[in-house]
């Protein structure tokens, strides 16, 4: 049974956002302080990555645990109403973000996904892995 009236889930539900989201916040704020400049939500870069370096080819994507599927066969359990069109949104969030995946690393890119519980408990490590990525792309234009 949902906690919340119809109407207060709906109201939650029309606030979520799909950019400038905490996460992207957080995370933005990080990588700007440890020297990394980056384009959010570029829209030329197929899938729209919150973070973009183009120099470089790193695309980075901050998901929400629930809006990707974080461990989801056992997850998908917790939803208890509204099955019908929660199941097949989110398992197509799933392959939607496996496909975007392919593309970009078909296309030279290098994709880093971070869950949102990750960024925001260990931010620090979520960068020094971007860091890390983008050290690895420079030495590889410098050969």
């Amino acid at each position: 049974m949902d906690k919340l009236t119809a109407d207060q889930r709906r109201k939650n539900m029309q606030a979520v956002k799909n950019k400038g989201t905490l996460l992207e916040v957080v995370f933005g704020k990080a990588l700007w302080a440890a020297g990394i400049r980056y384009r959010k939500n570029d829209k030329t870069v197929f899938g729209k990555p919150d973070f973009t370096v183009k120099k470089y080819k790193v695309a980075v994507f901050a998901d929400s645990e629930f809006w990707h599927g974080k461990d989801w066969n056992s997850k998908k359990n917790e939803i208890k109403s509204n099955k019908d069109f929660w199941f097949p949104k989110i398992e197509k969030n799933i392959l939607r973000d496996l496909k975007v995946n392919s593309e970009l690393e078909h296309s030279g890119w290098k994709v880093l996904r971070f869950w949102g519980r990750d960024i925001i408990k260990n931010t620090a490590t979520c960068v020094v892995k971007v860091i890390k990525v983008i050290e690895d792309e420079k030495t590889k234009i410098k050969k």
